[in-house]
């Protein structure tokens, strides 16, 4: 089985997408990540939803866990709101990291390779410098069982 026929139609957003809204594109589709494009349409990184939840915790509760059971209810609630007029540049790391893709012709362990190597719970499929879809972590567990 090839990476084109693993792939699934899956959201982007740009780079310059409101971060609140791609959050919001997360929680409401339970999406692991999703692939973030450059303005000319062509994919610059995957974003993992662990690192939108790494954003929204501050610093010094990141550095020191105990210290996330001091913080009120009333703090606690407005965690989400740290996401408020930021884009989705902002929620990616300052160091660009490598894209987690693969070609169209890829084999089921060559995409199996990528996200191991990267620890990314997803692949973007190309083409060229097309998105052909996405492959999930758990689409290609659900494929490689389905072969047992």
């Amino acid at each position: 089985m090839h990476a084109e026929q693993m792939a699934e139609e899956f959201p982007v957003v740009a780079l310059d997408s409101d971060a609140l809204d791609a959050a919001r594109l997360l929680a409401t589709n339970r999406l692991p990540g999703i692939v973030v494009t450059k303005p000319d349409g062509c994919p610059h990184a995957v974003l993992p939803a662990s690192q939108v939840v790494r954003f929204l915790v501050p610093s010094y509760v990141r550095d020191d866990p105990s210290l996330a059971g001091v913080l009120d209810e009333s703090m606690a609630d407005r965690i989400a709101d740290k996401l408020s007029g930021k884009t989705v540049r902002s929620l990616l790391p300052d160091e660009p990291t490598e894209l987690p893709k693969v070609t169209a012709d890829d084999t089921i362990v060559e995409v199996a390779a990528v996200m191991a190597r990267l620890r990314c719970p997803l692949v973007a499929v190309m083409d060229g410098a097309t998105i052909r879809g996405v492959i999930t972590a758990s689409r290609l567990l659900e494929l490689a069982l389905a072969r047992r």
